[in-house]
């Protein structure tokens, strides 16, 4: 089995990231995917045979919409919450990536450089491991999307992004995961 078929094994075996992936493939958001934590965590989770939920805080659906106006995105969140039930509405983190070049700097003190699709935000993660995302097909199908590969998501190796080894993010985030899994592991 494939690195890409045993995620989509594991990503299929938990309930709410199935639950998410439906709802999110019936928005019919342009070019959507559910990325980063809820995927790498929920592979994390069937390795070191956690629960299959344990310690995912959101679901971080991603989009990539031309316009990018703040009320244009807001509609979007609005609407992706009012679909959702509890927990879920809390839980679903939405956000046009045509417009994270607008508030990256600011927030995270780091230019940003503008996406021309969603895809292209994974390249931007701190880390290989948390630049992964699925999208469900119409066929019921997973699709994953992983740039760097999966090889580091199945061997909780969280290692800086080649792209932005020096990503201001990269320890806060590298910690997190580590608090939850003390399993992973930092490389350079």
């Amino acid at each position: 089995m494939t690195d890409e078929e045993q995620l989509i094994t594991i990503l299929q075996a938990s309930p709410r990231m199935v639950h998410v992936l439906h709802i999110a493939r019936d928005l019919n958001l342009p070019d959507w995917m559910i990325f980063s934590g809820a995927v790498y965590q929920t592979a994390w989770n069937a390795i070191t045979r956690r629960d299959i939920d344990y310690g995912i805080k959101d679901f971080d659906l991603a989009y990539f919409e031309a316009d990018t106006s703040w009320k244009a995105e807001d509609d979007v969140i609005q609407w992706v919450r009012d679909t959702f039930a509890s927990p879920f509405d809390e839980m679903v983190e939405v956000r046009n990536q045509a417009r994270v070049h607008l508030w990256f700097e600011e927030k995270f003190g780091e230019p940003y450089e503008p996406l021309t699709r969603t895809q292209d935000a994974l390249t931007r993660f701190v880390s290989p491991t948390f630049a992964v995302g699925a999208r469900l097909k119409d066929d019921g199908g997973i699709t994953i999307i992983a740039p760097f590969g999966l090889r580091d998501v199945f061997d909780m190796v969280i290692r800086p992004n080649p792209f932005r080894p020096q990503a201001k993010g990269f320890a806060r985030a590298a910690a997190s995961a580590l608090e939850r899994w003390p399993e992973a592991r930092i490389a350079d």
